[in-house]
């Protein structure tokens, strides 16, 4: 805690009086010192929360102890200081709600953290669900592989897509995990009984119980409890039902949640869209004019991202992105900001195609702006939320965001980080340290992300940005390449200019995939200034 640190140390320089923060570590064991310009004596007896303060002798004169209150087990001992113990009491009863303030914020992120790591596996399944419906142009060809993630996160060993046939008015099953599609009856929309039915009828999704709501036209379709939730498409006049999602038999025998019907929902609601999206190829473009324009996407896309030359010389910089379809979600750029700072922005639009790509090309021209207004990172990309937030309210879309605002001469790099897990610093001597998100990804939370800093070693360091998609590439086995083989890269090789640790990065990518294809978009960023 530096900044506990610094406040005890100007408290001293005030008062003449020395001081110290003791915690009880969280599995246990006696307190640690966590910040301290004395640390005093060994404490026989730590006082408890309604004792009051209780005075011990030091060498250097007689010093205070109490309990800090809030919920963590932490204690102030306020000495030895040539004032009286009245002197004493008072700087105890000044000090007391100023490190209770700290270590309550200290533990807010810390839960921020917690939260955001256990939502990451979510997070990250609606990314997939968008990647896999961006590079498909009919359901059909990515319901399974949908499916196969819901059921794996959620836990059910049966589940269904069912789509609405307008000519026969039935809920038709294009993809199964349990059975094959073809062996699941079609469930009329106006069956008085199906839940399904209901659901698709309502559009409210529902959670029945093992026994509950049977109906003999829907049996083939469930095991036990079922979770059933309406796909939807969302346009101004109002929702259209397009299908249903049908999850069933949980493998823990646990019962579904209002969590699980939440993110399911999530996940109905990008199938919506692609289904719609899909329609609208069907019927309004031939297959040859849309790769062709995927392609003229692709080029605009690629010239809207800058190079590194950009940031001489205030910085030696270098970026690579690769599209896993002619157009991608990711984005970065790079801006000179004065004074020898420069400004690093990373990030990855949920899914591909059109909408993904139109997100990106609004990302690059606000984002230009956006920083030259303030030199805070939070508040850049607050102002970035805001210019995006009607469009991605509209597509049903968000972004994950890193935006970094390096300053050498100060010595410090300062960022925000809303749900991009793949930021760090790499020092002279091959370590990392992660530069954590604790907010979510833009799009998910009305609030502007905040601002976080770092020490920064001009003559040694490299900010180092990835996207899941060099993290997450898989080789023919299905392994991971995962974030350590990129940290081991660029730490042989940090040595060298930016563009030949980039280059370094995605070979060693492309040998570890062994020639498969990658699924994601790859970008790799790196920056020293």
């Amino acid at each position: 805690m530096s900044e506990l640190t610094s406040v005890l140390a100007a408290f001293k320089e005030a008062t003449r009086c020395e001081a110290s923060v003791w915690v009880e570590p969280r599995a246990g064991g006696p307190p640690q010192c966590e910040a301290a310009t004395y640390r005093g004596p060994p404490v026989e007896r730590w006082p408890g929360p309604a004792e009051g303060a209780q005075r011990i002798t030091t060498p250097g004169g007689p010093a205070l102890i109490a309990a800090v209150p809030g919920p963590r087990h932490a204690w102030l001992l306020v000495g030895p200081s040539p004032s009286s113990r009245a002197a004493l009491e008072t700087h105890l009863r000044f000090l007391l709600p100023v490190v209770s303030h700290f270590l309550q914020a200290s533990l807010e992120v810390e839960h921020a953290a917690t939260e955001l790591a256990e939502r990451y596996e979510e997070i990250n399944l609606l990314y997939t669900i968008g990647e896999i419906l961006g590079r498909t142009v009919t359901l059909e060809e990515a319901a399974h592989t949908i499916l196969t993630e819901v059921s794996e996160t959620v836990g059910a060993r049966r589940a269904a897509l069912l789509v609405h046939d307008t000519a026969t008015g039935q809920l038709r099953a294009v993809a199964a995990l349990g059975a094959r599609p073809a062996a699941l009856p079609p469930i009329r929309t106006d069956d008085p009984c199906s839940v399904t039915a209901r659901v698709f009828r309502t559009m409210h999704p529902e959670i029945v119980e093992a026994g509950q709501s049977f109906c003999p036209e829907e049996a083939e379709h469930r095991e036990g409890a079922m979770l059933s939730v309406p796909i939807l498409w969302t346009a101004t006049q109002g929702a259209e039902p397009l299908g249903v999602v049908n999850l069933s038999g949980r493998r823990n025998g646990a019962p579904f949640t209002a969590g699980d019907q939440k993110l399911v929902a999530a996940v109905a609601s990008q199938i919506g869209t692609a289904i719609q999206n899909a329609r609208l190829v069907r019927t309004s473009l031939a297959q040859q004019r849309l790769e062709h324009e995927m392609q003229m996407a692709h080029d605009l896309q690629m010239k809207l991202l800058p190079a590194g030359a950009e940031l001489a010389p205030d910085a030696d910089a270098a970026a690579r992105l690769i599209p896993a379809e002619s157009v991608g979600g990711d984005f970065y750029n790079f801006f000179r900001l004065g004074r020898g700072r420069v400004g690093v922005l990373l990030g990855d639009v949920s899914g591909h195609g059109y909408q993904a790509a139109l997100v990106m090309a609004l990302v690059m021209s606000a984002s230009a702006i956006h920083a030259k207004t303030t030199s805070d990172p939070g508040e850049t990309l607050g102002a970035l939320l805001n210019t995006l937030r009607e469009e991605l309210t509209a597509t049903e879309m968000f972004l994950s965001a890193f935006y970094a605002v390096i300053d050498r001469s100060a010595g410090v790099v300062r960022y925000a980080n809303a749900g991009h897990p793949s930021a760090f610093v790499v020092h002279a001597d091959g370590t990392s340290e992660r530069l954590p998100a604790l907010d979510l990804p833009l799009g998910l939370g009305a609030e502007a992300p905040s601002t976080a800093k770092h020490r920064w070693n001009a003559a040694g360091d490299l900010l180092v940005l990835f996207t899941d998609g060099v993290s997450d590439a898989r080789n023919r086995d299905g392994e991971r390449f995962g974030e350590k083989r990129v940290l081991e890269v660029v730490g042989r090789h940090r040595a060298d200019a930016a563009a030949a640790i980039v280059q370094r990065v995605f070979d060693a990518v492309q040998r570890f995939l062994g020639g498969a294809r990658f699924r994601d978009d790859l970008t790799v960023v790196v920056v020293r200034s």
